[in-house]
């Protein structure tokens, strides 16, 4: 594949509203995602103010090119994901995730429950700018229809995996943001038995609580709701709910990695399969993977990618036992090929009721990686990239994504940005001496061709 996406991200196609993201803009979307993927398509959205707006002008475009569209309301993208899996031609969801208030977008969902690949997102891309749509006559143009109790499904498929009281004596609290997680998550949790405490419980397109982004200084009204109420653990969520972020009962934020390491630990016991990954992640899924005799499969930072390795993958015959990032961001192939972050709760419920031991011990338990990000302005990425290689000659090399150099415990990450003329630099040591010491050998080798 020689061309590239041009307004689509590595999740969707996002921007201000009223700007670059415009209800125009979203009929276009509507009109392509029509011809190509012609039947009834399931669509949702996020609590931004801008939604409706946007969602009316995606209906208009679907239905004008006579599909007929089942309008599913407020609810987190995982569980459209969910719904439109094997039930619906395609999906689509107004949503910008993790942005601030201002921006919103649309995430394309495959029949399988997948967000739509590189190639089909180019496919569509074209149509929009060359206008070429299929536009029925008035005679067969499309319907529409609202059915929220489809999430009902979501929320059932999810306690399908958990023996029912899970949770019975359990504190939980949570933190939905004030997006679509506020109708789902608690209700989840309470149906797997816990008692349930909430910040930011109720829909609210302007956020006031905290930005959909979760992060530590954010959540640390969670974090007293946490020490207050004696909860197991505060879970949190981004603007759609396919990521959750956790503080653990001593109230600390409990990084996205650790998180990740933990979870994986306790879905692959036994499993022996694999565990994919973007080349981003910590050393600590290394780890995991070794003490459960399972392996690693690295990929292109981004959760489709995750998700489509994993089903190739599965298609090829190797078992997968489990796939994410190091954001929050879990797949569970025994549940679906995305994002989940009401899963991802459900299981921290069970992994702390079949250990019976607090999360904060958990945690503590792991190796102390220390672990540096950097942002850096250039337009010269694929120099810079070129220049690491030939700099670390003694290191592995993985060029998945940029460039990946390992050596023992030690590697660093090294890619541009698709979106901004950076580039990002990530490095993870066993300690803070040895993770500054890579960065600063990294940092020297290409200041010549930062800005």
């Amino acid at each position: 594949m020689t061309e590239k996406k041009q307004l689509f991200g590595t999740n969707g196609v996002r921007g201000i509203v009223g700007e670059s993201m415009t209800p125009g803009l979203v009929l276009r979307i509507g009109q392509a995602l029509g011809a190509m993927r012609p039947g009834t398509i399931a669509i949702g959205r996020d609590t931004r103010t801008s939604g409706p707006m946007l969602v009316h002008a995606l209906k208009a475009g679907l239905i004008a090119s006579g599909c007929r569209v089942v309008d599913c309301g407020v609810l987190p993208t995982p569980a459209l994901q969910y719904i439109v899996r094997d039930r619906f031609a395609a999906g689509a969801m107004i949503t910008a995730s993790h942005n601030p208030p201002e921006y919103n977008g649309v995430k394309i969902i495959e029949r399988d429950g997948t967000e739509m690949g590189d190639e089909e997102v180019i496919a569509l891309e074209g149509r929009l700018f060359r206008d070429e749509y299929a536009l029925a006559d008035w005679r067969r143009l499309g319907g529409e229809e609202e059915v929220p109790a489809l999430v009902e499904s979501y929320l059932a498929g999810i306690l399908a995996h958990f023996p029912e009281g899970t949770g019975r004596g359990m504190t939980v609290a949570v933190d939905p943001g004030s997006g679509p997680a506020s109708l789902t998550t608690p209700t989840l949790l309470e149906r797997m038995g816990c008692t349930v405490r909430t910040i930011n419980g109720e829909p609210d397109g302007t956020f006031p609580g905290r930005l959909p982004e979760p992060t530590p200084d954010g959540l640390k009204p969670l974090a007293a709701l946490v020490r207050e109420s004696g909860a197991a653990f505060g879970v949190a969520h981004d603007g759609d709910a396919d990521r959750a972020v956790f503080i653990d009962d001593r109230g600390r934020y409990v990084e996205e990695n650790r998180e990740f390491a933990l979870i994986a630990h306790h879905v692959c016991r036994g499993r022996q399969g694999v565990i994919v990954t973007p080349v981003s992640s910590s050393q600590l899924i290394e780890d995991v993977a070794a003490a459960t005799g399972c392996t690693v499969r690295y990929t292109q930072v981004g959760s489709i990618y995750v998700a489509r390795s994993m089903l190739s993958l599965i298609g090829a015959g190797i078992e997968v036992a489990f796939g994410g990032e190091g954001n929050g961001g879990l797949i569970y192939p025994d549940h679906q090929f995305c994002r989940d972050g009401g899963m991802t709760a459900a299981m921290m419920v069970a992994m702390l009721a079949e250990t019976g031991r607090p999360l904060s011990q958990l945690v503590d338990e792991l190796p102390p990686y220390h672990f540096i990000s950097e942002r850096l302005k250039t337009r010269r990425a694929q120099e810079i990239v070129t220049a690491i290689a030939a700099a670390f000659p003694d290191f592995s090399h993985d060029s998945t994504d940029g460039i990946r150099i390992s050596k023992g415990k030690t590697w660093a990450l090294v890619r541009r940005s698709g979106t901004e003329p950076i580039v990002r630099v990530m490095v993870e040591a066993e300690d803070r001496v040895a993770a500054e010491a890579m960065r600063d050998a990294i940092l020297e080798r290409i200041a010549p061709l930062l800005d």
